[in-house]
């Protein structure tokens, strides 16, 4: 548990707060001082945003009766109960900002390496599993079939509906007015030593996605799914097409809740931050699987068709361009990515393979595809498996790029690396983390896990993926 601290910001101290009609005998003044007695703060919101780690509680909205005056506010004027204040400012609404502006919202931006930061907990044991944000689980490990701890180690197999052992914590929080608070209208708000709990959320992102069900009559199976539908698409566009990505999480998530793929990782909200949207607009679909869809043995469940046939149905329902359709997963996602390819091969144009593998001696319809892979050279059984389907697909005479990352670069380093591997210009591009450097660089225990917390959050890789077109009969 951290000390409860707080960072100063703001470009005026408390001390120069009186303006003209300010802290002396002004109407709004008096007005000011009534309503702190009355209680001028209204409430206040949590704000929650996914990391590679999972969903975390970053900061707080608190909502006052009367405008603030941003540039007379100071961080030292706010504390949160075991949490670490680094910034502070008004807004005119309640919501994240580069720089502050007077309105009835002040914002109390939290570290998000605090130790009660993380909202998401694996509960030890396999790969990580998520309950629904209002809710905690807790239920037996199950590993995920791609890992070093996967079925071949006695882990799920195939039709497994137990859910593994992990919870998400509500987000909540406590602040406290610990210093005058100046308005616009010349007055102050004085300390107000009564703390305030928040009583809403706010999930960036998470709350952009719809949740569905679909019932494939092909199959028999249902499967739960979060949609993300692109801002273009609900204003209309007529004649206008957009790209989708399909998600599919590790077999840690199965049978949990249909929002546990968008929470406990970047796998699939990061196509959906308005910053890629600004890049690329696109659907999301992330399916949240019932069961254990594929194991070590590689014959997967009827869930494996269902999830095409849902990709199909989406096609047909929204403006989605079939020919700009593309597919990512960790560890039993990755597995699913690389056999959809394989099964359907007209169905993604590029896919993004993270921790995953398929036996090679399926592999020969791979030198087809478009494909990004990232592993670690320390996962037992996805970094060899990845190592024998490139050279399958270099032996049909695709060309494939290969490099080795350090899994603990900066983002512009990262950046940098993608350049360089993209200047192979190869249809195949294979990142491989240096042995030893994603277990020192992420939250995991295990380098098959620290692989997704890292390799979704690497600029460049999805906006290759996107420009990649489908292409038949190459």
């Amino acid at each position: 548990m951290v000390d409860r601290r707080t960072f100063i910001v703001g470009t005026a101290a408390v001390s120069g707060l009186a303006a003209a009609g300010g802290l002396s005998v002004s109407n709004a003044s008096a007005q000011d001082a009534a309503a702190s007695q009355a209680g001028h703060i209204k409430g206040a919101t949590a704000i929650t945003k996914v990391y590679g780690a999972g969903q975390k509680l970053i900061a707080l909205a608190v909502e006052y009766d009367r405008d603030i005056d941003n540039s007379a506010l100071s961080g030292s004027a706010f504390e949160v109960a075991d949490r670490t204040v680094t910034k502070v400012y008004a807004n005119r609404t309640p919501e994240l900002a580069e720089r502050g502006r007077d309105g009835r919202y002040v914002m109390v931006e939290l570290s998000p390496d605090d130790d009660g930061a993380l909202l998401w907990s694996t509960g030890g044991g396999g790969d990580t599993a998520s309950p629904s944000a209002s809710t905690s689980v807790s239920a037996s490990p199950s590993p995920s079939p791609s890992g070093s701890t996967g079925t071949g180690a006695g882990g799920p197999k195939v039709g497994d509906t137990t859910p593994s052992n992990a919870t998400l914590t509500p987000a909540s929080a406590t602040v406290t007015q610990t210093g005058p608070v100046a308005t616009v209208r010349g007055g102050a708000l004085p300390t107000n030593s009564t703390p305030v709990t928040t009583s809403s959320v706010t999930n960036l992102v998470v709350d952009d996605f719809r949740q569905f069900t679909f019932h494939d009559p092909a199959t028999g199976q249902t499967l739960r799914y979060n949609l993300f539908v692109p801002k273009g698409h609900r204003h209309g566009s007529p004649g206008r097409r957009y790209p989708l990505v399909l998600f599919m999480h590790d077999a840690s998530l199965i049978n949990i809740d249909t929002i546990s793929p968008l929470v406990q990782g970047n796998g699939a909200v990061c196509w959906a931050s308005p910053e890629d949207q600004a890049r690329n607009e696109a659907f999301v679909l992330a399916p949240e699987y019932g069961a254990v869809v594929v194991d070590d043995d590689y014959e997967p469940m009827a869930l494996f068709e269902t999830t095409a046939h849902l990709v199909e149905e989406i096609t047909e329902t929204y403006a989605v361009d079939a020919d700009r359709r593309y597919t990512t997963g960790q560890s039993m996602g990755a597995m699913m990515s690389l056999g959809l390819n394989i099964a359907y091969p007209d169905l993604f144009a590029a896919a993004y393979i993270v921790a995953g593998q398929w036996p090679a001696e399926q592999a020969a319809p791979l030198a087809r595809k478009n494909l990004w892979i990232a592993v670690s050279q320390d996962d037992a059984k996805a970094y060899p498996g990845e190592n024998a389907i490139t050279d399958v697909i270099a032996a049909q005479g695709t060309s494939v790029g290969k490099a080795v990352w350090d899994a603990g670069a900066t983002a512009a380093q990262f950046a940098a690396d993608v350049r360089n591997l993209e200047k192979q210009k190869a249809p195949v591009n294979y990142a491989a983390f240096l042995t030893g450097t994603v277990t020192a660089n992420s939250t995991a225990t295990n380098a098959h896990m620290g692989t997704w917390q890292i390799a979704y959050d690497i600029p460049g890789i999805r906006d290759w993926i996107f420009r990649q077109i489908r292409r038949t009969g190459r």
